[in-house]
């Protein structure tokens, strides 16, 4: 975890494409093209807490976008806070919405941006 800090861009580069983590879109510290989110309606509307970041990025991947892994070149840090937002229910919707997204290779939801 000391490493995640080191102000070498080369050490930091060196981890980056040894790690054994894959480049995701996660809402932890992700940004992306304009034109990337637009080209797959943007995030699912029907989702509450819960991977909705994953799901958008799973359409974009299925869109052909690449993601870069910046694990050791950017700083994140969370602050713990309580999710009373947090439900099973939203939960198990989001499961099933990310598991058509997998199963059918969906580059696009109709519940996004586009109503049309």
């Amino acid at each position: 975890k000391l490493n995640k800090l080191t102000k070498s861009n080369i050490k930091a580069s060196v981890l980056n494409v040894i790690t054994p983590t894959k480049a995701t879109f996660d809402g932890m510290n992700v940004s992306c093209y304009k034109s990337d989110i637009l080209a797959v309606n943007g995030f699912d509307e029907r989702m509450q807490y819960g991977g909705e970041d994953r799901e958008v990025g799973e359409r974009m991947m299925n869109n052909g976008v690449k993601f870069l892994q910046i694990r050791y070149s950017a700083i994140c840090v969370h602050l713990h806070h309580d999710r009373p937002y947090k439900n099973t229910e939203a939960e198990v919707l989001n499961q099933q919405i990310r598991a058509t997204t997998k199963r059918e290779k969906a580059k696009w939801t109709v519940f996004g941006i586009n109503k049309n």
